[in-house]
């Protein structure tokens, strides 16, 4: 697990803010089918139904894209989610994708500690997106 952390470090402050490819994790020694993909995140909102991710697409241009992962999602029992606040430093904030087999697995959020950093915001109330998190199952990254 130690390896697979340090490798997601490496990857994010390597990859310049750009979207890094997919790895193959390794766990205890045995390779598995657990693969992930890395992405840089522009911003974060919180919204009482869960968190809207954005980050920013491979390729010139500045683009990005969205992702809504259902608050449902972090709470122990369903572990599709997890916020990792990080320290100081340029390896965030950033989102990994994990897949097993092909098929989404889990999604990690590396965040600056403090809500109240740049990186944060609150969708305003009076904004109605409760649609986008009807039915989420999985995250797919656009490229």
């Amino acid at each position: 697990m130690k390896r697979f952390i340090i490798a997601v470090i490496v990857l994010v402050s390597l990859g310049g803010g750009s979207l890094a490819f997919a790895q193959s994790a390794q766990s205890q020694g045995v390779e598995s089918d657990l693969t992930y993909i890395n992405v840089s995140l522009e911003r974060i909102w919180a919204h009482r139904l869960g968190y809207v991710v954005q980050y920013r697409r491979a390729g010139i241009g500045g683009r990005v894209a969205r992702v809504y992962i259902p608050a449902d999602w972090f709470m122990s029992g369903d572990g599709r989610a997890q916020i990792v606040a990080l320290p100081q430093g340029p390896s965030w904030p950033s989102m990994s994708v994990f897949f097993r087999g092909g098929e989404f697995s889990h999604v990690k959020l590396y965040v600056h500690r403090s809500p109240l950093h740049q990186t944060w915001g609150s969708v305003p109330m009076a904004t109605n997106i409760d649609a986008q998190f009807d039915g989420v199952e999985s995250i797919e990254i656009q490229f």
